[in-house]
């Protein structure tokens, strides 16, 4: 920010690359006040996989959310985390961990109760690389994840058809209007079949190495949501 004026110099990363601005909800002319809804049909975990792996969007059980929800994986991207150039996998229980209090399977519990309560389908998008890891593949397009969060406002998406993921376990969604079906699974985006399970096999190590600082506050249940294979 200039001393001067006062005016945001969007020039400057010395403080972050990744700028954020506050302002009162009353500025939005169209915001709903309060700010308050019913409960959701549907939650969305946001996840950027740099290995081109994942699904740009599944399906999770119950249990399957609670192991997500848990691990907290993404990837750091350059751009938005200062000292980053290529995508790094990383993970953050809860999506949040320096901010918990609890054991994050006190938070995942509480996920999976209001989900049984109200029936509410949990999602697992991914916006991350498609085809092959970064480097290699191509980003996920902005207008397939907009067309994919749009079918699951709409409920389109929960009509639609799924097989499992050998690797994962989780449904997969294989149509959805807007976006072809060989960008809705990752093996067949891939060119090298091989270099795809080689890969899914590493990101699922990944998963059950960062899972075991967690194992011993977690249900047998949980435990088993995650990857399935066995890994060399």
């Amino acid at each position: 920010m200039l001393e001067q004026d006062r005016t945001v110099d969007f020039t400057d990363t010395s403080l972050t690359e990744n700028t954020r601005g506050a302002y009162p909800i009353e500025f939005i002319h169209s915001a709903r006040i309060p700010c308050q809804a019913g409960h959701p049909t549907d939650v969305i975990f946001l996840t950027c996989d740099a290995f081109g792996v994942l699904p740009p969007v599944s399906c999770l059980s119950p249990a399957q959310a609670m192991y997500h929800f848990i691990s907290g994986y993404t990837a750091k991207v350059s751009g938005t985390e200062m000292g980053v150039t290529e995508p790094q996998a990383t993970f953050s229980p809860c999506f949040g961990g320096p901010f918990l209090v609890w054991h994050p399977n006190k938070y995942a519990e509480l996920l999976a109760a209001r989900m049984k309560e109200h029936r509410t389908r949990v999602w697992l998008v991914n916006t991350g690389w498609s085809g092959g890891a970064f480097g290699l593949g191509k980003r996920i397009s902005l207008k397939n994840t907009r067309a994919i969060i749009d079918a699951i406002h709409s409920g389109a998406l929960a009509q639609a058809e799924t097989e499992r993921d050998p690797v994962f376990g989780f449904n997969v969604v294989t149509g959805c209007p807007g976006v072809p079906r060989e960008t809705l699974l990752p093996r067949e985006a891939w060119y090298d079949k091989a270099a795809y399970e080689t890969t899914a096999r590493k990101l699922a190590g990944l998963f059950r190495e960062n899972f075991c600082a967690y194992e011993s506050g977690v249900s047998e249940e949980i435990k088993t949501a995650g990857p399935r294979v066995n890994l060399p």
